[in-house]
């Protein structure tokens, strides 16, 4: 790891779901399009309520968010472009996620996506991978890190080293 290398992993306690909701707001302003923001965690860490924050941060607060468990798939626009929200929890083999216009959406729209690994190969390399867990106080803790070059210049900026 040279000197020129910043740091590409940072970790944010989330007392509460507002705690949750702020840094998905904070980290909104950031995401471009052709950004993927991989939400990964078990059942009941925030991933959709961080994704409901984060959708209104870019469209006005009073969007409706629904889980896309059912449909695999929500389109918002907003100032910046296209935001899809991916629920793929219910996504039976990578290739079935070409049908829901993943390919567009990682070349145009920003991409938020629950349960990213049932993607397997088509993940796209460059990510901000987040990362939600339950802690033993009962709330929850944030690990964002970058994979690729993208990400890591706006997370030094916005968190610090």
């Amino acid at each position: 790891m040279g000197m020129a290398e910043s740091k590409t992993t940072y970790c944010v306690a989330l007392a509460d779901e507002a705690a949750t909701a702020r840094l998905a707001a904070r980290l909104a302003p950031l995401a471009r399009p052709g950004d993927v923001i991989a939400l990964e965690g078990d059942l009941g860490t925030g991933k959709t309520s961080f994704a409901r924050a984060f959708v209104r941060a870019l469209t006005h607060a009073a969007e409706e968010v629904p889980s896309p468990t059912f449909t695999l798939a929500q389109l918002y626009e907003c100032d910046t472009g296209t935001i899809w929200h991916f629920d793929l929890y219910r996504l039976e083999k990578p290739d079935d996620a070409l049908e829901l216009g993943i390919e567009e959406a990682f070349a145009d729209g920003i991409s938020l996506i629950e349960w990213p690994e049932r993607l397997g190969p088509w993940l796209p390399r460059q990510r901000l991978a987040l990362r939600l867990s339950a802690t033993a106080d009962g709330g929850r803790r944030a690990e964002l890190a970058a994979v690729g070059q993208q990400w890591r210049q706006r997370l030094k900026e916005s968190f610090g080293e």
